[in-house]
């Protein structure tokens, strides 16, 4: 289960919000450990406007803390809800990826110690 913090800066969080940051925690969701109880997902969406752009830009940003390590994605977007979707990919584009290099690793391992193995002389190797 994932524990969520959401805040909200510049804007109030409405029930279409609300539902689409619960789609975006599902999403995540479906990518980390069932049984690690430790995650944590930290929601920021607010609407930020500097001199030089016109009309409203809204960011997302995402913060996920698991025993996987701390993840981080953030996106600015004309449209609220494609800067939530947008740091979603992103973030679990990133898990796909640390989840690839540690399975790498413990493979790559693996490969080493069969090898290692195989040239013990009681275990018929060379």
């Amino acid at each position: 289960m994932i524990k969520k913090t959401v805040k909200a800066t510049g804007l109030s969080l409405d029930p279409s919000i609300d539902e689409a940051i619960d789609k975006v925690v599902a999403a995540i969701e479906k990518f980390t450990d069932p049984a690690d109880e430790s995650v944590l997902v930290d929601i920021e969406v607010g609407r930020t406007t500097n001199h030089h752009r016109s009309g409203d830009i809204f960011r997302a940003e995402i913060n996920l803390h698991s025993k996987v390590g701390n993840l981080r994605a953030e996106a600015e977007k004309e449209d609220l809800f494609v800067a939530l979707i947008a740091a979603k990919d992103e973030l679990v584009e990133s898990l796909c990826s640390t989840k690839s290099k540690k399975l790498d690793f413990v493979r790559r391992n693996g490969l080493r110690l069969k090898q290692m193995l195989k040239g013990l002389p009681w275990m018929g190797g060379k």
